[in-house]
Protein backbone atom coordinates (compact mmCIF):
# COMPACT_ATOMS: atom_id res chain seq x y z
CA UNK A 1 0.00 0.00 0.00
CA UNK A 2 0.88 3.18 -1.24
CA UNK A 3 1.58 6.36 1.63
CA UNK A 4 0.68 9.78 0.58
CA UNK A 5 3.78 12.04 0.90
CA UNK A 6 3.22 15.76 1.78
CA UNK A 7 4.45 18.39 -1.04
CA UNK A 8 4.00 21.55 -2.18
CA UNK A 9 1.84 22.09 -5.54
CA UNK A 10 3.31 22.57 -8.61
CA UNK A 11 2.21 22.42 -12.54
CA UNK A 12 4.36 20.38 -15.00
CA UNK A 13 3.34 22.45 -17.88
CA UNK A 14 4.09 19.94 -21.36
CA UNK A 15 4.08 22.12 -24.56
CA UNK A 16 4.84 20.71 -27.90
CA UNK A 17 3.85 19.62 -31.37
CA UNK A 18 1.13 16.70 -31.54
CA UNK A 19 2.61 13.60 -31.57
CA UNK A 20 6.07 15.07 -29.62
CA UNK A 21 4.74 12.58 -26.64
CA UNK A 22 3.35 14.71 -24.13
CA UNK A 23 0.30 12.49 -22.98
CA UNK A 24 2.36 9.05 -23.13
CA UNK A 25 4.73 10.92 -21.23
CA UNK A 26 2.21 12.14 -18.87
CA UNK A 27 0.63 8.98 -18.22
CA UNK A 28 4.15 7.98 -17.02
CA UNK A 29 4.88 10.02 -15.23
CA UNK A 30 1.59 10.23 -13.55
CA UNK A 31 1.65 6.30 -12.87
CA UNK A 32 4.87 6.38 -11.22
CA UNK A 33 4.31 9.82 -8.75
CA UNK A 34 1.61 8.24 -7.83
CA UNK A 35 3.07 4.91 -7.18
CA UNK A 36 5.62 6.85 -4.83
CA UNK A 37 2.35 8.29 -2.85
CA UNK A 38 2.83 11.90 -4.86
CA UNK A 39 -0.96 13.55 -4.75
CA UNK A 40 -1.09 14.16 -8.78
CA UNK A 41 -3.86 14.81 -11.30
CA UNK A 42 -3.04 14.81 -15.10
CA UNK A 43 -4.92 17.50 -17.43
CA UNK A 44 -4.07 16.07 -20.83
CA UNK A 45 -5.65 18.67 -24.34
CA UNK A 46 -8.05 15.93 -25.67
CA UNK A 47 -9.58 14.78 -22.69
CA UNK A 48 -10.34 18.77 -21.47
CA UNK A 49 -11.80 19.37 -25.00
CA UNK A 50 -14.29 16.68 -24.40
CA UNK A 51 -15.52 18.42 -21.33
CA UNK A 52 -14.00 21.91 -19.85
CA UNK A 53 -13.51 23.35 -22.98
CA UNK A 54 -15.89 21.17 -26.15
CA UNK A 55 -17.10 24.43 -27.17
CA UNK A 56 -13.83 26.19 -28.49
CA UNK A 57 -12.18 25.56 -31.40
CA UNK A 58 -8.87 25.93 -32.26
CA UNK A 59 -8.81 29.75 -33.53
CA UNK A 60 -5.69 31.57 -31.42
CA UNK A 61 -9.02 33.45 -29.53
CA UNK A 62 -9.86 29.64 -28.45
CA UNK A 63 -6.84 27.88 -27.92
CA UNK A 64 -6.42 30.96 -25.55
CA UNK A 65 -9.74 30.67 -23.52
CA UNK A 66 -8.46 26.89 -23.24
CA UNK A 67 -5.47 27.59 -21.82
CA UNK A 68 -7.02 30.35 -19.32
CA UNK A 69 -9.58 27.33 -18.19
CA UNK A 70 -6.92 24.79 -17.78
CA UNK A 71 -4.74 27.17 -15.86
CA UNK A 72 -7.21 28.15 -13.57
CA UNK A 73 -8.41 24.51 -12.89
CA UNK A 74 -4.72 23.85 -12.48
CA UNK A 75 -3.92 26.69 -10.09
CA UNK A 76 -6.78 25.56 -7.75
CA UNK A 77 -5.22 22.18 -7.50
CA UNK A 78 -1.23 22.86 -7.51
CA UNK A 79 -2.54 25.92 -4.64
CA UNK A 80 -4.00 22.79 -2.55
CA UNK A 81 -0.63 20.56 -2.35
CA UNK A 82 -1.63 19.19 -5.68
CA UNK A 83 1.11 18.40 -8.48
CA UNK A 84 -0.17 18.78 -11.70
CA UNK A 85 0.32 17.35 -14.74
CA UNK A 86 -0.52 19.15 -17.73
CA UNK A 87 -0.34 18.09 -21.28
CA UNK A 88 -1.14 20.81 -24.03
CA UNK A 89 0.45 22.16 -27.47
CA UNK A 90 0.01 25.71 -26.17
CA UNK A 91 1.75 26.74 -28.89
CA UNK A 92 1.97 30.70 -28.06
CA UNK A 93 4.77 32.04 -26.01
CA UNK A 94 1.96 34.84 -24.29
CA UNK A 95 -0.25 31.91 -23.43
CA UNK A 96 2.61 30.18 -21.92
CA UNK A 97 3.68 33.20 -19.85
CA UNK A 98 0.45 33.53 -18.70
CA UNK A 99 0.09 30.55 -16.88
CA UNK A 100 3.83 31.00 -15.58
CA UNK A 101 2.27 34.04 -14.44
CA UNK A 102 -0.90 33.08 -12.88
CA UNK A 103 0.74 29.89 -11.17
CA UNK A 104 3.02 29.07 -8.37
CA UNK A 105 5.41 26.19 -8.87
CA UNK A 106 5.16 26.22 -12.68
CA UNK A 107 7.77 24.36 -14.55
CA UNK A 108 8.15 24.36 -18.27
CA UNK A 109 8.36 21.50 -20.24
CA UNK A 110 9.23 21.44 -24.03
CA UNK A 111 8.15 17.91 -25.19
CA UNK A 112 10.59 18.35 -28.02
CA UNK A 113 10.64 16.46 -31.76
CA UNK A 114 11.27 17.55 -35.45
CA UNK A 115 8.64 17.75 -37.40
CA UNK A 116 9.25 14.70 -39.74
CA UNK A 117 9.47 12.43 -36.53
CA UNK A 118 6.02 13.75 -35.53
CA UNK A 119 4.41 13.54 -38.79
CA UNK A 120 5.95 10.17 -38.93
CA UNK A 121 3.59 9.30 -35.48
CA UNK A 122 1.04 11.17 -36.41
CA UNK A 123 -1.90 7.77 -35.94
CA UNK A 124 -5.07 10.42 -36.06
CA UNK A 125 -3.89 11.75 -39.58
CA UNK A 126 -3.94 14.96 -38.87
CA UNK A 127 -0.72 16.27 -40.32
CA UNK A 128 -2.02 14.46 -43.47
CA UNK A 129 -5.14 16.23 -43.48
CA UNK A 130 -3.71 19.82 -42.89
CA UNK A 131 -0.99 19.83 -45.35
CA UNK A 132 -3.83 18.55 -47.91
CA UNK A 133 -5.72 21.54 -46.56
CA UNK A 134 -8.87 19.40 -45.12
CA UNK A 135 -7.63 20.97 -41.52
CA UNK A 136 -6.90 24.91 -40.38
CA UNK A 137 -5.37 26.02 -37.62
CA UNK A 138 -2.87 22.68 -37.01
CA UNK A 139 -0.28 23.57 -35.05
CA UNK A 140 3.17 23.10 -37.24
CA UNK A 141 1.44 22.99 -40.46
CA UNK A 142 -0.85 25.86 -41.09
CA UNK A 143 -0.93 27.42 -38.02
CA UNK A 144 2.87 28.55 -35.43
CA UNK A 145 4.62 26.92 -32.50
CA UNK A 146 6.52 29.01 -30.72
CA UNK A 147 9.03 26.89 -28.95
CA UNK A 148 10.17 27.74 -25.84
CA UNK A 149 13.56 29.17 -26.02
CA UNK A 150 14.37 28.60 -21.98
CA UNK A 151 12.25 25.96 -20.88
CA UNK A 152 12.78 24.54 -17.06
CA UNK A 153 13.10 20.85 -18.77
CA UNK A 154 13.87 20.42 -22.44
CA UNK A 155 12.78 16.68 -23.47
CA UNK A 156 13.55 15.75 -26.92
CA UNK A 157 11.81 12.36 -27.37
CA UNK A 158 13.50 11.31 -30.91
CA UNK A 159 16.57 10.85 -28.90
CA UNK A 160 15.19 9.62 -25.22
CA UNK A 161 13.36 6.37 -24.65
CA UNK A 162 10.08 7.11 -22.85
CA UNK A 163 11.88 6.43 -19.40
CA UNK A 164 14.72 8.35 -19.84
CA UNK A 165 12.22 11.39 -20.46
CA UNK A 166 10.09 10.66 -17.32
CA UNK A 167 13.38 10.30 -15.40
CA UNK A 168 14.57 13.92 -16.52
CA UNK A 169 11.28 15.37 -15.21
CA UNK A 170 11.39 13.44 -11.82
CA UNK A 171 15.14 14.42 -11.32
CA UNK A 172 14.00 17.67 -12.02
CA UNK A 173 11.03 17.46 -9.31
CA UNK A 174 13.09 15.94 -6.94
CA UNK A 175 16.53 18.68 -7.07
CA UNK A 176 14.03 21.17 -7.13
CA UNK A 177 11.93 20.03 -3.86
CA UNK A 178 8.88 19.23 -5.30
CA UNK A 179 8.65 15.63 -4.28
CA UNK A 180 10.76 13.24 -2.07
CA UNK A 181 13.26 11.93 -3.36
CA UNK A 182 12.91 8.20 -4.09
CA UNK A 183 15.17 7.16 -1.07
CA UNK A 184 13.33 9.18 1.62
Amino acid sequence: MTTTVFHPGWVLWMTGLSGAGKTTIALELDRQLRARGVRTERLDGDVVREGLTRDLGFTKEDREKNIDRVTFVAKLLSRNNVGVVCSFISPYKAMRDHVKKEVTNCIEVFIDAPLEVVESRDVKGWYKKARAGEVQNFTGINDPFEAPELPDIHVRTDQLSLEESVAKIISYLEVNHLIPTANA
